[in-house]
């Protein structure tokens, strides 16, 4: 049976071609039976893993890139019990730092290899998919000012030169939060709702998450005055946030916000809604790791 490599050709600015190229002599070595499909525009790695779920003749769709493709080629294959693989090849790699997958592009390929599937939860943000991290608040502003640095820098770095940014043009957020059933209205620094554990190319959110408790972690951080924000900043960094004493954290299943214009943050992609409804769909994903 076969792989197929589904490669973004323009994540972690071109290093996801350079990836699979470097790994193509391992694969031959290896005597494995493979195939490579570059994707070619936004939304085409879901189009092309829920096509490649109904082949029986391929053994596991393999995203090669960053968080995008890698939820991208997620979306696809939910729900079809057709295992997904991963090779980081993007500026972030949030996912993998969840679930065990090596850094390393080789050391990758040679988990996806060895290990066997087995299912994790994804999520839906009005019934509509996602795989990692969902929110509003700093950490939106912080994707916007990262978005310059990214077409220059790979890892962690377009991350901490855009949080340093978002500290001086900052706004809190007003929303009404109801979680199972019960609600809280007030404004608020972060509002994260996580089913991974990692952001930015590596900030730990939320350190208690489990990908496949079948729950949805509420992360809600109090706002706190502008000049105040630097000194929860290294809390943040070095997973304390969950010990702030302006932190509420909860496991739930469903999650509703309400609030003007809010921009969500949806696996790394911002949009800009009034109404979200969060859902966890428990062990829809069957991905080896």
């Amino acid at each position: 049976m076969q792989y197929v490599f589904l490669v973004n050709p323009t994540a972690g600015t071109g290093y996801a071609g350079q990836v699979i190229r470097k790994l193509e002599p391992i694969l031959k070595e290896k005597q494995t039976d493979y195939r490579i499909v570059e994707s070619r525009y936004v939304g085409h790695c879901t189009e092309l893993a829920a096509r490649m779920a109904k082949d029986p003749e391929i053994k596991a769709v393999v995203a090669v890139g960053g968080d995008g493709t890698v939820s991208e080629t997620a979306e696809g294959l939910c729900g079809t019990r057709k295992p997904m693989g991963i090779i980081p090849a993007g500026t972030g790699n949030d996912l993998i730092k969840s679930v065990g997958i090596p850094k390393d592009p080789e050391k990758a390929l040679e988990a996806l290899l060895e290990r066997t599937a087995s299912p994790v939860d994804t999520g839906t943000v009005n019934d509509r998919f996602f795989l990692n991290v969902c929110g509003t608040g700093f950490d939106v502003t912080v994707l916007d000012y990262t978005l310059a640095y990214k077409k220059r820098f790979r890892g962690l770095l377009p991350y901490l030169l855009g949080l340093l940014k978002a500290v001086s043009h900052y706004r809190p957020v007003y929303l009404e939060v109801t979680r199972d059933g019960r609600r809280e209205a007030g404004e608020y620094l972060v509002c994260t709702i996580a089913n991974g554990k990692y952001i930015g190319g590596g900030i730990p959110i939320c350190p208690a998450a489990d990908i496949s408790d079948g729950k949805l972690n509420l992360i809600l951080i109090r706002n706190v005055p502008r000049w105040k924000i630097p000194f929860y900043l290294p809390g943040l960094m070095l997973s304390q946030d969950l010990k702030f004493s302006i932190t509420r954290h909860e496991a739930v299943e469903s999650i509703r916000l309400l609030g003007q214009a809010m921009r969500i943050n949806v696996d790394g992609d911002i949009r800009e809604l009034e109404d979200v409804t969060f859902r966890i769909q428990p062990a829809t994903l069957m991905l080896i790791h």
